[in-house]
């Protein structure tokens, strides 16, 4: 499974940077795959240990911020491994087609 999550803190301000590296680095030390952009940290492995890093990614932002806002997305789907890459590389091939993957 990919779950795509983002995780800050409320009312702390505006500058959220260091909360957010605080869960980042917590998804990093997982050793999980995982890619973090502006927007969202995705994070790729089965239900159990995905859902724990998560909750502990939340739990680093929670010990600095009394209010925490968690947005995730989940694609579940058994059997699919390397799909942070795979699905990008799927895109990508179309794209340098110039196709739209339709017949």
């Amino acid at each position: 499974m990919i779950v795509a999550f983002s995780v800050s803190p409320l009312g702390v301000g505006e500058d959220v940077g260091a909360y957010v590296a605080d869960a980042v680095r917590v998804v990093r030390e997982s050793g999980l795959p995982h890619r973090t952009d502006a927007m969202f940290t995705s994070i790729e492995g089965e239900w159990d240990e995905v859902m724990d890093v998560v909750k502990r990614a939340v739990a680093a932002v929670e010990a600095r911020a009394g209010r925490v806002s968690l947005v995730l997305k989940a694609d579940i789907r058994p059997g699919v491994t390397d799909g942070l890459t795979s699905k990008v590389e799927t895109v990508e091939r179309y794209l340098a087609e110039g196709g739209t993957g339709r017949s």
